[in-house]
């Protein structure tokens, strides 16, 4: 298969995609009345601030890449509306969507829904990265199934309450 990405690209999606999922989280924080629910995510939002963190180091270690297309801020910008579009909604979406959930329970499905559209795009692009670059996307799925674990786990928590 040919190599058509660079690891340092799909960092930098990584990095936009925990940006949106903090300001989601954050919303839905500002929504729910329970003190618990809140501070819930609140948790969740700083869990995608600390894995921004780590993709920001993590791009500091990786090969910047520059398409060499005659418009490369025209293709950075197609790869971040793909991520916004099919793992987090647009920035300026999110208080809309925020607004919309129901229940704790709901926000934590769509959550999850998020989380795992995330690491299947990452199971995809992977096989777009040079066999080198492989274990850094790894590294990044990695990352988000310990998020969706953690998901599961609140969800289980809020469900039973």
């Amino acid at each position: 298969m040919s190599v058509f990405f660079k690891a340092s690209e799909l960092v930098e999606f990584a990095i936009q995609i925990e940006k949106n999922g903090e300001a989601f989280y954050l919303a839905v924080s500002k929504k729910t009345e329970s003190q618990e629910i809140k501070e819930t995510f609140i948790y969740l939002a700083q869990e995608e601030v600390m894995h921004r963190k780590t993709y920001e180091e993590l791009l500091k270690t990786v090969e910047n890449y520059q398409p060499k297309e005659i418009y490369p801020e025209e293709y950075f910008l197609y790869l971040k509306a793909y991520a916004d579009q099919h793992i987090f909604v647009k920035n300026n979406e999110i208080e809309e969507k925020a607004s919309k959930v129901k229940s704790n329970v709901e926000a934590i499905d769509i959550a999850l829904g998020f989380e795992k559209d995330s690491i299947l795009f990452y199971l995809e692009m992977r096989n777009f990265v040079s066999d080198s670059e492989k274990p850094i996307i790894d590294k990044i799925i990695e990352e988000e199934r310990k998020h969706y674990v953690k998901l599961t786990e609140v969800k289980k928590v809020i469900s039973e309450n």
